[in-house]
């Protein structure tokens, strides 16, 4: 009872709380441990940067969304206040992501689009660039209940995951699988945004081949494309493209990135005083923001009605935004040493999405370019991440009146140009094809989907299409036949290597796969290709050849002796066997009892009888890549242990896994005929085994050499045995017992 209470008290202790605590606000943890002096000012400088891009980003990537542009910088503030005190990474810049982002905007479109707000001209509130009357008002309003509900939703899935211990749920996401996506995404921002830089109105299209209708009607209208929008987007993704490209050439010489976003914002500041100046508007029809609302809107909850309409939607998008944002906190955690928690990540980016989707925000990942900028700018921490916040406040308190002008062209420019490094992707490949081409196909096929079929069921389907490569390559798995290094107890492939050896009258094969239903029928193909000949087919064919042979006997026409079969002189041989395979097992078996026929099947018969030659008297499974049997796979190997007896080859297995003997012994795979003492620890000890088997059998008396083996051991390695507690074969060596221990013993408990 004392021990009971002292272990009760322990789990219950202040210290266990505390943990407990830390484990679900990892800002417990590295909060005390804060290093004021040495981190907060860079912490400062980066999150001023930060923010300033932030800021930008959010207006920026809101287009994609569907929504007004000022609901984007709600995006980029709510989110890291929640993520500040659960999240585990020091340096991700939590918000908007544009693929993320396009994702809900697909949503968005689908369960909003312009044709189900048409009114009247008598209330019109704007046009949709067919010449259609539309209520952008309502339109907006919808939009925005839809992406803050589908926020609110991606965030209760993310926090089931969490709590669920699911995070492993992310390594299906393959990284070739995630470059063909991004890639696809990028590619579809890229379309989406174009329209915008151009200033060409098109109908919003989702689903399939949505991209393709797209770029369609907008090289169609590209005639009434704005010059003032187009001039200003160009510039834009000029100076963004140079920038970029000045960091990534002399990045070694450079301590510091140039924070090009930072830039960027200060041209969009002159671009916005242009604006002020030129009126783009009225003159030159320029699509600016127009409104952006100052201050906050109070907490609205979600539309639970609409769940069911974007339960398949949010699924993905949970599973996406999280794979990104692990992915980019696990390169700076690899860079800085520490690590970060992958369920907790899970459980943080959840509450981030629920308290954000009461706020009128769309959901929050972290986005590439805007963490390389708070690492780079010297970001140590999340307090980095706080006072980025801090700056896209102050944005939305008393600079959005500022921003108003601002083009959208310019915005949209802004989307393009961090769209640089996932394009560059498209450059891995070439590689990949050249590392592995089942990789590539994926990237490939991935990329293809999520461009034609939309982002949602793109992914979808690269993800089957990932696992289906997983379910061939473990059907068809590789195998050889092996062979010995001179000299050594290596054994390699005979195909890959021109010295190995394989042993005379033994064949090996390594199977590199698990053995079950699925594939159990390429182990049987692998080992009619590695011996030579079909055991069943040879089987078959010396019952039928035997048969002809009691037939002639019966005639008068061959004799049986002892030492063989002997025809008489003169005689014709009508034995001769065909080809053709039998037509039926039936009549096959032997009378044995009217007389004793022993036949040397590899040697020239008497008669002339066409049977495939056996040159092997032992096989050799290689194991050590087999991690399960199913029952298929157990009862078709005890099978073919069967076939080969038959035809006096033995069957023998090597370097198995420890936990196959336990499966075997309940699937009743052993008996009087299938025993353990065919199974060694290696390759090399079942060779050795079956060397000195065929040198006492050649040489003396099977059962008398046997028992003397047998007693020996006994004598001079009996106390040795008792300690081994295994009941299947072992194969002794010189530096491990007596010098005359060479032989495979079976320990009997």
């Amino acid at each position: 009872m004392g021990y009971v209470h002292h272990l009760f008290s322990c789990r219950c202790s202040r210290k266990r709380a505390f943990q407990i605590a830390k484990s679900f606000l990892p800002i417990l943890e590295w909060l005390p441990n804060y290093r004021v002096k040495e981190w907060l000012i860079s912490d400062v400088i980066s999150g001023v940067s930060t923010g300033l891009v932030a800021t930008l980003q959010g207006l920026a990537y809101a287009l994609l969304v569907a929504v007004p542009v000022g609901y984007g910088l709600y995006s980029a503030f709510f989110p890291i206040l929640t993520y500040f005190f659960l999240g585990t990474s020091r340096h991700i810049s939590v918000g908007p992501f544009p693929v993320v982002s396009l994702m809900v905007g697909s949503v968005v479109l689908s369960m909003a689009p312009d044709e189900n707000f048409l009114i009247d001209g008598s209330n019109a509130t704007g046009t949709n660039g067919t010449g259609t009357l539309i209520d952008t008002e309502s339109r907006d309003a919808q939009r925005v209940l839809i992406a803050s509900t589908l926020t609110f939703l991606v965030g209760i899935l993310q926090v089931i995951f969490g709590v669920l211990q699911i995070g492993f749920i992310v390594r299906y996401l393959a990284d070739p699988l995630v470059g063909g996506f991004t890639t696809a995404a990028a590619f579809q921002v890229l379309v989406s945004q174009l329209k915008i830089v151009l200033n060409v109105s098109t109908k919003n299209y989702n689903g399939v081949l949505s991209i393709i209708y797209t770029l369609i009607e907008t090289f169609e209208k590209i005639g009434t494309t704005n010059i003032a929008d187009l001039i200003a987007g160009l510039l834009t993704i000029f100076v963004c493209m140079v920038v970029k490209e000045i960091n990534d050439r002399f990045k070694h010489k450079i301590p510091i990135p140039i924070p090009i976003e930072v830039i960027v914002v200060n041209g969009a500041s002159l671009a916005t005083g242009i604006s002020y100046a030129a009126n783009l508007e009225k003159k030159y029809n320029a699509g600016i923001v127009k409104s952006i609302p100052r201050g906050f809107l109070p907490p609205e909850p979600p539309d639970v009605s609409l769940f069911s309409q974007m339960i398949a939607a949010s699924f993905s998008i949970a599973i996406v935004a999280y794979a990104i944002a692990v992915s980019v906190g696990k390169v700076y955690a690899t860079k800085y040493d520490y690590a970060i928690d992958g369920n907790q990540e899970f459980i943080a980016f959840g509450f981030s999405n629920i308290f954000s989707g009461a706020f009128s925000c769309f959901v929050a990942t972290t986005a590439l370019s805007r963490t390389a900028v708070q690492e780079s700018t010297g970001g140590k921490t999340q307090v980095a991440g706080i006072i980025s916040a801090g700056i896209v406040l102050i944005s939305i308190v008393a600079l959005g009146k500022l921003l108003e002008p601002l083009q959208k062209s310019v915005l949209a420019a802004v989307v393009i140009a961090n769209l640089k490094g996932m394009f560059m992707q498209v450059f891995d490949v070439p590689r990949l094809w050249r590392q592995n081409k089942v990789d590539a196909m994926i990237w490939v096929f991935t990329c293809v989907a999520s461009i034609i079929l939309g982002l949602d069921l793109g992914l979808l389907a690269g993800l089957l299409f990932g696992l289906l490569t997983v379910v061939l390559r473990v059907q068809f798995p590789s195998w050889g036949g092996f062979g010995n290094i001179p000299g050594t107890d290596i054994y390699k492939k005979v195909k890959d290597y021109k010295n190995v050896i394989e042993p005379e009258g033994v064949k090996i094969l390594k199977f590199s796969s698990p053995i079950f239903y699925a594939n159990i029928d390429g182990l049987k193909s692998s080992l009619k290709s590695t011996v030579g000949f079909d055991a069943v087919k040879v089987y078959n064919k010396r019952l039928k050849a035997l048969r002809k042979i009691q037939k002639l006997i019966k005639k008068g026409k061959l004799k049986a002796t002892k030492n063989g079969i002997i025809s008489e002189p003169g005689i014709n041989n009508e034995a001769f066997e065909t080809d053709e395979e039998p037509d039926d097992n039936e009549d096959l078996q032997v009378p044995t009892k009217e007389v004793e026929i022993q036949v040397d099947w590899n040697s020239e018969l008497p008669v002339k009888v066409n049977i495939p030659k056996v040159p092997i008297h032992s096989l050799i499974l290689d194991f050590g890549a087999v991690t399960f049997l199913d029952i298929v796979a157990v009862r078709s190997i005890k099978t073919i242990i069967r076939e080969f007896e038959r035809i006096d080859v033995r069957v023998y297995f090597a370097s198995y896994q420890d936990n196959l003997i336990s499966q075997l012994e309940r699937s009743a795979f052993f008996d009087d005929i299938v025993r353990k003492d065919i199974f060694f620890l290696t390759v090399h000890d079942a060779v050795l085994y079956i060397r000195n088997q065929m040198t006492y059998s050649d040489n003396q008396d099977p059962i008398f050499e046997k028992v003397r083996i047998s007693s020996s051991i006994v004598q001079r390695c009996g106390p040795t045995l008792e300690k081994w507690p295994y009941n299947f074969l072992l194969s002794f060596h010189h530096n491990s017992f007596p010098s005359n221990c060479h032989y495979s013993i079976m320990n009997k408990k």
